[in-house]
């Protein structure tokens, strides 16, 4: 169950339309699905404003399809995160609404007429930006995952610091921005470049991109812990979810 069933139930009780002790039977749902592998959390949409993400990678295929199928049984929207293309491909068999963003490795499951609402941010948004090509893939990932909770996203890719003039070509779009995703792989070194220029948070996603000393990422997260710039948060290294659901709350 999530918000927006929550206030139908109470809006048909109000009108009439639905019994008391129906709605009480509704409300009385277990807060989790125990289904052997899982324990599905039907209440956090409730507490928390958005449903349970399924993250695939290292679950089976059958585990997958089972979990995001039995949570689009009890809300509007689900969100599926790592989600390889074979998995993609038997969840959307099973499941009706299904958009797979290949990418950044998303499915999201939206009921026919459930679209964001980007008019709750008020013209606010949030704007992606990556490093180099190679970092494009988590920068969806925070991209896609705003924009399915909700927020107008902006993006500028491929403007990382080997060549500041592609990064300044962006800086009235840069400016404007309510909350900014900043990707980066190699030395990890955009984010303090972006944290000095801007008046709004900066979320700073390290990428497990570049050569062996950059080893696996820590490299750039390192460099972005250690940043100066002030207002800069730092992720996860390839945690582009995170950070776009982060994003997302700080834009709302």
């Amino acid at each position: 169950m999530d918000a927006l069933r929550l206030k139908q139930i109470l809006e048909e009780v109000k009108s009439g339309d639905l019994p008391v002790d129906e709605a009480l039977s509704s409300l009385r749902t277990l807060p989790y699905d125990d289904i052997g592998c899982a324990k599905l959390d039907l209440h956090r949409g409730i507490r928390t404003g958005f449903p349970e993400v399924v993250f695939c990678q290292g679950k089976t295929d059958e585990q997958a399809v089972d979990i995001v199928k039995r949570l689009a049984g009890h809300h509007t929207k689900v969100l599926a995160t790592r989600v390889a293309p074979e998995v993609a491909g038997k969840i959307a068999a099973a499941v009706d609404g299904c958009t797979y963003h290949s990418l950044a490795r998303i499915l999201v499951v939206d009921k026919p007429g459930e679209k964001p609402d980007h008019a709750a941010t008020d013209g606010r948004y949030v704007m992606v930006l990556c490093a180099g090509t190679a970092d494009i893939s988590v920068a969806e990932e925070a991209a896609i995952t705003a924009e399915s909770m909700g927020s107008r996203v902006e993006r500028s890719y491929d403007v990382g610091v080997a060549g500041l003039h592609r990064l300044l070509d962006q800086r009235d779009r840069i400016m404007q921005a309510n909350v900014l995703v900043v990707v980066a792989g190699m030395e990890g070194a955009l984010p303090s470049v972006v944290g000095g220029m801007v008046s709004c948070p900066v979320i700073a996603v390290p990428t497990s991109v570049g050569y062996g000393a950059s080893f696996g990422g820590l490299a750039a997260l390192l460099a972005m812990l250690n940043s100066c710039a002030a207002g800069v948060a730092v992720m996860n290294i390839d945690n582009g979810f995170g950070a776009g659901y982060f994003a997302h709350l700080v834009n709302r």
